[in-house]
């Protein structure tokens, strides 16, 4: 049965979005704002991180305990990220205790206490994340592979530098929190056995109209290979990627066939190649990473130092292969996509993810287009795609 969808953009600015899953028992709620490290300038970069595990950290009302423990212990998840284009606060619990989801996360966006000795310690904890990602390899390179697609403020990882999170004081934190947090930069999205008009009701009331502005940003791509060399390894970790149409474009739906197709699972012809016939790797993944202005589609690889060039050439001569793809492969791959897809759907969390972004992209209603745009795909566009002529490889090997 089709979900009930509802989405009002209310007076004070703030847009509501529900799928309404009638006796699921489970609701999850996000509150998002449409800014992201994408809208950073370099010697800021990493504060709308920063920001995010802040408002964690405590408001006029609660401790930081008090915030986690209100939604914990009435069996909830509590949880937050940060992405290119969007910050998210979001939870996850029985249906019975929205008006607790609500109430928390409506708190800790609008009363955040930016304490500077948590922001010192916060800091720290940040410091200890940076090292975190840069001790595993898998990470580690998908985190340097956009320094080598793009200029700007997209080459930098999100969570920053230590120079730049050094640099971040509780006056820039404030800078940015307002210039951010405006409600008509702000999404509320439910999924779950929820009243539409109680949500409504409950934003209208909780948040006054503030309206925000935030700079359009313009994207510069690039393409460079880079190979750097770490003491203890056992292993090298690549990342292949190559410029790939940004969400807003219908060639975007292309971009997933065609990763699914190269990499998407076991049966994939790079998985099939690399690993099951020449046994040169044991991971081997593909990734369609779009946003409302840029695109890549990346293969990750762990090989060994010596079969690297090998590997590449590989992932070289299985893309030109697709210019021989057959209908048949083009329809078992669409199959797979939209499989995938409801398996993730079924989730309350992951289709209030797929409303998020598709609100950001564009509007939250395209996630029920996912599978018609999907069927639309020509074997002609997963050719085009494919027949790129330039590329970026970051790899990280033993010494």
């Amino acid at each position: 049965m089709k979900p009930k969808f509802y989405k009002r953009v209310l007076d004070n600015g703030a847009t509501i979005i529900l799928e309404h899953r009638k006796n699921s028992g489970i609701v999850s709620v996000a509150f998002a704002v449409k800014h992201g490290g994408i809208h950073e300038e370099d010697s800021e970069k990493g504060i709308s991180h920063f920001i995010e595990h802040m408002l964690y950290k405590g408001t006029k009302n609660r401790t930081s305990k008090e915030i986690s423990e209100e939604i914990e212990k009435r069996g909830g998840i509590l949880n937050g990220f940060t992405e290119e284009e969007m910050t998210a606060y979001w939870c996850k619990m029985p249906s019975t205790h929205l008006d607790v989801a609500l109430n928390v996360l409506t708190d800790m966006i609008k009363n955040p206490l930016f304490d500077e000795k948590e922001m010192e310690k916060e800091r720290r904890v940040i410091f200890e994340e940076m090292k975190m990602r840069k001790d595993s390899p898998q990470i580690y390179v998908y985190d340097k592979i956009q320094s080598l697609l793009y200029e700007g403020t997209l080459a930098k990882d999100i969570i920053g530098t230590e120079k730049s999170m050094n640099s971040i004081d509780k006056k820039k934190i404030m800078e940015k929190f307002n210039l951010a947090y405006g409600t008509n930069n702000m999404i509320v999205c439910v999924v779950g056995d929820a009243d539409f008009e109680q949500i409504c009701n409950f934003v209208s009331k909780n948040f006054k109209k503030k309206e925000v502005s935030i700079k359009e940003v313009h994207i510069t791509e690039k393409n460079k290979e880079i190979i750097e060399t770490k003491k203890g390894l056992d292993q090298a970790n690549m990342v292949f990627a190559f410029h790939t149409p940004h969400a807003k474009s219908k060639k975007a739906y292309a971009a997933h066939v065609l990763s699914t197709i190269m990499a998407g699972g076991m049966s994939s012809k790079l998985f099939q190649e690399i690993r099951e016939k020449r046994n040169l790797a044991y991971a081997v993944k593909g990734n369609c990473h779009v946003g409302s202005c840029f695109g890549y589609t990346s293969v990750y690889i762990g090989t060994q130092k010596d079969n690297l060039e090998k590997v590449k050439q590989i992932i070289l001569e299985e893309f030109s292969k697709i210019q021989s793809l057959k209908e048949k492969e083009l329809e078992e791959a669409k199959e797979q996509i939209i499989g995938n897809s409801r398996i993730s759907r079924e989730d309350s969390q992951g289709q209030m993810l797929d409303l998020l972004y598709n609100e950001i992209y564009g509007d939250a209603k395209d996630s029920y287009k996912f599978e018609k745009n999907i069927g639309k795909v020509k074997i002609a566009d997963v050719k085009k795609l494919a027949d790129f002529k330039k590329y970026s490889l970051f790899a990280l090997v033993p010494e």
